[in-house]
């Protein structure tokens, strides 16, 4: 292998980092079926109402609620492959199940928001495991490499995705298109399985107390105010940002009249511009520094999703998913920067902790982000709904800007 070839492969030379990378490509692409077919279950299938779509969203995303802060101290207890590896067979079996009990009869909007909660409990489990598990196979000086490779084929999976998902759930029906997303899980976990890189099982260190751990993770992330900044403008973006997704379908699907086909062509834009933002990241964090990037970048790519609020059938569909394109492309471009600074500031023992702390902060009002959107569908309608969501993104920014001038004042050598 030429010395230009090796130097382009990078990170993609050690078998181990190219286990993970397919595993996240087969794991994302069945995530993003699951983000198209599932609530199509419910619109479709179900015919439920768009409260019903906000109850279902809120379920999906309960899990950082109810579990977040205890599964990071759960976490720094284990091995993180193991716990990823457990975590996605057992999401495949739930997502099995939906497409069974559709064939048998059985399935109903309580038993899709049963089996929502239970996956968003277990990928709570996977992602804390992922991000802790990261900086152990890389190493901390590999930390915007790695990132920046594992987001690029996040991106990937976002265009193939719904681009595939589209075409199945028409072909197939949304139910029976979860045995794909099943399929996806169980050979991410089958994968992680054949890693040979395994952490040292963490030290018991005597009787452990969960409560104590748990707040020493909340503790850090708290009173670290770098930490603290962009937990919070996390927390007001995905509150405004599942607020919008909760009616993007209905608005597609039922305003638009867009069938299957054409509402994952949209998608499949978004995730042209998460790839293109994957392919940005490093260069953008270069030049800029990351301390702007996490507040520049929704502050310049938020703003064109209110297109979609106008969009009608035609060509201003068209124009209205250049601006989802842009959602993504600055989402990817932010989280790469953000996950490695967050992960180069927190010692190896408390990254599962930090990680999942980071989580229920920021993740922790998207169950009310759901059922907001679903509120306000009902109320004043899909459109006026995409527009809040577009301008609460937008003002998530300002937030997000206190991390960086806090950055300015802190001393952000890495954490050893």
């Amino acid at each position: 292998m030429s010395k230009e070839t090796s130097s382009r492969l990078g990170l993609l030379r050690n078998p181990d980092f190219g286990l993970l990378f397919t595993a996240t490509a087969l794991g994302q692409l069945g995530d993003r079926i699951v983000f198209l077919a599932l609530p199509l279950v419910a619109i479709a299938v179900l015919n439920a109402g768009e409260f019903q779509v906000g109850l279902l969203t809120a379920a999906t995303t309960a899990g950082s609620l109810l579990i977040g802060l205890p599964a990071g101290a759960w976490v720094d207890r284990m091995r993180k492959r193991s716990v990823m590896i457990s975590a996605d067979l057992v999401r495949a079996l739930l997502l099995l199940s939906i497409p069974l009990a559709w064939w048998a009869h059985l399935l109903t909007i309580g038993w899709l928001c049963t089996a929502a909660l239970l996956h968003g409990v277990l990928t709570v489990f996977f992602d804390v495991a992922y991000v802790s598990y990261v900086p152990h196979l890389v190493g901390r000086h590999h930390l915007i490499e790695g990132n920046t490779r594992l987001s690029a084929v996040r991106s990937v999976t976002s265009i193939g995705g719904p681009a595939v998902a589209g075409p199945l759930v028409g072909w197939v029906g949304a139910p029976a298109a979860l045995l794909a997303s099943s399929v996806g899980m169980a050979a991410s976990g089958f994968l992680a399985l054949r890693m040979r890189s395994r952490e040292e099982k963490p030290s018991a260190g005597g009787k452990r107390h969960l409560a104590r751990e748990v707040k020493e993770g909340l503790n850090f992330v708290l009173q670290h105010p770098v930490l603290r900044a962009i937990t919070a403008g996390d927390a007001m973006f995905n509150l405004f940002l599942v607020l919008y997704q909760t009616m993007l379908l209905v608005y597609l699907g039922r305003d638009i009249g867009l069938g299957s086909l054409g509402i994952g062509l949209v998608l499949s834009g978004m995730g042209c511009g998460a790839l293109l933002g994957a392919l940005l990241a490093t260069g953008v964090a270069r030049r800029l520094g990351q301390r702007r990037v996490i507040w520049l970048a929704p502050l310049v790519t938020c703003p064109p999703t209110a297109l979609m609020s106008w969009a009608r059938p035609g060509w201003s569909v068209c124009a209205a998913a250049v601006g989802l394109a842009a959602l993504s492309l600055g989402g990817v471009v932010r989280v790469v920067s953000q996950s490695s600074l967050q992960q180069s500031l927190t010692p190896d023992r408390l990254l599962g902790r930090m990680s999942a702390t980071a989580r229920f902060v920021s993740w922790g009002g998207i169950p009310l982000g759901g059922v907001l959107g679903g509120v306000s569908g009902s109320v004043w309608g899909a459109a006026v709904t995409l527009w809040i969501g577009a301008a609460g993104m937008t003002l998530s920014s300002l937030v997000l800007r206190r991390a960086s001038r806090v950055v300015l004042r802190t001393d952000l050598a890495p954490i050893s």
